[in-house]
């Protein structure tokens, strides 16, 4: 028999934890809504009729039945977080961009990226990162201009807490002149313009103004084993 709590936050939340969505925090992450922002939906201080179509696609029940109750029909699976795990020990959830970050020439940045996010084995990411696991992201490239440092659809981890250029040739997921991109990048002039490196040499770096660049984060971790 299926659940039908009395209001809009209530089937919010019932409908989060059928999901597989264990914290607010963990769903928040997964469509795009600063964690306060979401709590306040789900104790009922603040609606969510706009993004009502956004939560209910990602949680597997109609739009409708989120908004105005009554029986739930069957309905698709809901998206399930996906779970890497190294062991049985604690894990935690990074949020993946639903977005294939060009590694060959930019394109332009998608208004809209959708994320999802993936349960790994906390001590696994603890091998290589200890940043806040609310800062860290994945996200597929495509393209060969970082040949063979990077392969097309490698999954590259991101530290968005290093999105500033104090790294000389590191690589980065960065914005160049409104398209996404992953490269290496070199500070020239006295940091007034950024060298453009591609790992294969048979693409040419170039120049750009450091303002035309916005740095996403570092990226830390290249993942062909997930």
């Amino acid at each position: 028999m299926e659940h039908d709590p009395d209001s809009a936050h209530e089937r919010l939340v019932w409908a989060r934890e059928r999901a597989g969505y264990s914290t607010k925090e963990s769903f928040a992450a997964a469509v795009q809504v600063n964690p306060t922002t979401y709590r306040a939906y789900e104790n009922g201080q603040n609606g969510f009729a706009k993004l009502a179509a956004r939560f209910a696609a990602k949680l597997g029940v109609p739009t409708e039945w989120l908004l105005e109750g009554g029986a739930l029909p069957a309905s698709r699976a809901p998206d399930l977080p996906s779970t890497h795990s190294l062991g049985s020990g604690e894990t935690g959830a990074v949020t993946k961009l639903d977005l294939r970050l060009p590694m060959g020439p930019g394109a332009t940045v998608d208004d809209y990226v959708e994320e999802e996010p993936i349960e790994f084995d906390l001590a696994y990411i603890r091998s290589f990162s200890r940043s806040p696991l609310s800062r860290l992201r994945i996200a597929e490239g495509v393209g060969d201009s970082m040949f063979p440092t990077l392969v097309s659809s490698d999954l590259v981890w991101i530290d968005t807490t290093q999105n500033q250029l104090l790294h000389s040739d590191r690589i980065y997921a960065a914005s160049i002149n409104g398209g996404a991109a992953i490269k290496r990048l070199r500070p020239i002039d006295g940091g007034k313009r950024v060298l453009i490196i591609s790992d294969n040499k048979m693409v040419d770096s170039y120049e750009v103004d450091a303002q035309d660049i916005v740095i996403w984060g570092r990226v830390i971790r290249f993942a062909r084993d997930l």
